[in-house]
């Protein structure tokens, strides 16, 4: 969905993403219309951070310059994330931890990251654009695939997957440009703490730093330990399948950004 963008990330999309579906659904009866979207899924370390952003009938064209967040240079996303603040009627990030995504799978982490971001909102959407075409916000077995039902603070809205929304939807666009900007923020604080990973530059990402210091260091307790994570002679205990091969596509998406 959402991979690091780097210095040679690709030029923004010729057509900006735009309210037109959003504002569909709002004339169908809806108040409130969310967008949301996701970054780190891919990552080796860090958590996995999830953006919404709620619009209304009186919200106005988006920003000029918004794209999805994987085809803007950080300098860029930096500049425009101030602005989409403005414009959103509220939004919010959500995070799951490390621990979180080792002890309940990447799905279920994500489902959480989102519950979280909704949690945040001072009031509710009644329906909810995702990126791709799998619902991971929603769980048919709610409350909660968690062990403590009270741990998914929020219900989920209704879910309308649209693929390519995040190039196309104007409110998922925004999520993903403020998931980034607060994600990538939090791993540079977290490099100040670990600093031979290289997490200001990487993001936690596979790039040749972060592999090299796994190699010489090993992880530390920000890393997916439930992961098979390259640059290690022995794989790490609990390997989790769905979540290596989430990891694989990001990581190949950053690096082709």
């Amino acid at each position: 969905m959402t991979p690091a963008a780097g210095p040679g990330a690709r030029r923004p999309a010729s057509t900006p993403p735009s309210l037109r579906l959003e504002r569909r659904l709002l004339r169908e009866g809806h108040r409130l219309v969310a967008g949301m979207d996701e970054v780190g899924r891919g990552a080796l370390a860090g958590p996995v951070s999830v953006g919404v952003v709620l619009v209304d009938a009186a919200t106005a064209t988006a920003p000029a310059g918004l794209r999805d967040s994987k085809l803007l240079t950080p300098a860029a996303r930096e500049a425009l994330a101030p602005r989409v603040r403005r414009w959103a009627v509220s939004w919010a990030v959500g995070h799951a931890e490390p621990a979180e995504i080792d002890a309940l799978g990447i799905v279920a982490a994500l489902r959480l990251a989102g519950r979280r971001a909704l949690a945040q909102l001072p009031e509710q959407p009644s329906v909810l654009l995702l990126d791709g075409n799998h619902d991971w916000l929603s769980d048919p077995r709610e409350p909660s695939l968690l062990e403590e039902p009270q741990a998914l603070p929020c219900p989920a809205p209704p879910v309308t997957t649209r693929v390519k929304a995040d190039t196309t939807c104007a409110a998922v666009a925004a999520a993903s440009v403020l998931a980034k900007t607060t994600r990538d923020a939090l791993m540079a604080v977290r490099h100040e703490e670990h600093p031979h990973y290289g997490w200001a530059g990487n993001k936690g990402y596979s790039a040749p730093e972060h592999l090299q210091a796994l190699g010489a260091h090993g992880t530390c307790p920000q890393h997916r330990r439930s992961w098979r994570l390259p640059g290690l002679a022995l794989p790490t205990p609990r390997q989790d399948p769905g979540a290596r091969a989430a990891a694989a596509a990001d990581a190949r998406g950053a690096r082709k950004a």
